[in-house]
């Protein structure tokens, strides 16, 4: 009796496991230049898909940015963001709030400054602590997941966002959240802790200040 011959697989399957292997191949292969690209970002850098397409199609650096984030290579911070996890000593962990909102600022070209909350808190104005971080920003508002915290970007007008990074800034952004009706008390406090040099930084700014605040501060330096 003749034995059963082996049933023969069809020429396009043997096709469709060759491309899958081949993708598979691909997918892996992109997959090691990203992390490769990614690993020489500094601390906190964003980075989007758009950035990698020299890797490769949109589509494909799309999957290959999902898959490391699946394996905790890269956190999602926001749509099509990510950033490159810190290792640390007891594994890794989200890079700290200011070196992302650092990094964003330079890398979307936008100047991103701490919430006038904030800054009063700072300048010893309030005792009230943000529940959240917030910052201003030239750019479009929007909200970013960074490790277990949400942080959030305001989009403010260009006066709220002069002398970034400086104490005199702080001043600015502390008396905007303030307001009118309190920024007088906070004048009267601050004119006994401001250096010098601060005074003359914010007295530089008056020109793009709304004319209530111009008034506080020009009060400031007469008492200073």
């Amino acid at each position: 009796m003749m034995p059963a011959a082996a049933p023969s697989i069809p020429f396009t399957h043997i096709q469709s496991v060759r491309s899958s292997y081949i993708l598979s191949d691909i997918m892996s292969t992109l997959t090691q230049r990203v992390v490769s690209h990614t690993s020489r970002i500094p601390e906190g850098t964003p980075i989007a898909a758009k950035e990698l397409l020299h890797l490769g199609n949109r589509a494909a650096v799309d999957q290959a940015l999902s898959r490391l984030a699946r394996r905790g290579a890269l956190l999602r911070v926001g749509r099509g963001t990510y950033v490159r996890p810190v290792k640390g000593q007891f594994g890794n962990r989200a890079p700290s709030t200011a070196s992302m909102v650092s990094g964003l600022a330079k890398k979307r070209g936008e100047t991103i400054v701490p919430h006038g909350a904030a800054a009063a808190n700072r300048l010893g104005l309030t005792q009230q602590v943000p529940i959240r971080e917030v910052y201003l920003t030239s750019g479009r508002s929007r909200r970013l997941k960074v490790g277990a915290q949400t942080v959030e970007l305001r989009h403010a007008p260009a006066w709220q966002l002069v002398l970034p990074g400086t104490g005199a800034g702080d001043v600015v952004r502390a008396l905007a959240w303030l307001g009118p009706e309190k920024a007088g008390s906070a004048i009267s406090q601050l004119k006994s802790s401001l250096r010098s040099k601060e005074l003359e930084e914010v007295a530089s700014a008056r020109s793009h200040l709304p004319t209530w605040m111009a008034n506080e501060v020009s009060q400031l330096l007469r008492n200073g």
